[in-house]
């Protein structure tokens, strides 16, 4: 009888991840940290088992949007009373104190919106800046931008 391999979360080995965003489309960086923030990157793939890795992007900052999206793309923040809903577009965001929201937005909506989803999240590490408190993990260089052609936008 053959029986099928079941993933059990002690079977999980977690790595550590080194993304630079400098010059890379927001889209394509953030659907490329989510499928690894996931785990399906791996061959144990279990869809209910939070099986992904740890993700460091540096110079957040620096990702770049296509088209006109810096000045069209809006972000929506309802503060809980009555007629109070705040835009911003995604220009000033980057332009503004924590410009590293804009990845952690595009990478948490592209995930599920359970608490699976949530503690997927938690793996994402962002930084606006070239320093990151995660060096002694040793984290693996991932270069996204090399991938594709399409990932990286250097006149925009």
């Amino acid at each position: 009888m053959i029986s099928t391999h079941e993933t059990k979360p002690a079977d999980i080995e977690r790595k550590w991840y080194l993304v630079d965003a400098s010059g890379v489309v927001l889209g394509r960086l953030s659907a490329e940290i989510a499928k690894i923030l996931r785990g399906k990157n791996k061959p144990y793939f279990t869809p209910h088992l939070d099986c992904g890795d740890y993700v460091v992007v540096i110079n957040a900052d620096k990702v770049k949007l296509t088209g006109k999206k810096l000045s069209d793309k809006h972000y929506y923040q309802h503060t809980g009373y009555i007629g109070s809903v705040k835009d911003t577009t995604a220009g000033k965001i980057l332009e503004g104190r924590f410009p590293e929201r804009v990845i952690q937005k595009a990478v948490q909506r592209m995930l599920s919106r359970n608490p699976l989803g949530r503690q997927m999240m938690t793996k994402l590490k962002v930084y606006a800046g070239e320093n990151h408190p995660h060096t002694a993990q040793n984290p693996v260089v991932l270069d996204i931008a090399a991938q594709n052609p399409k990932n990286k936008r250097s006149a925009l």
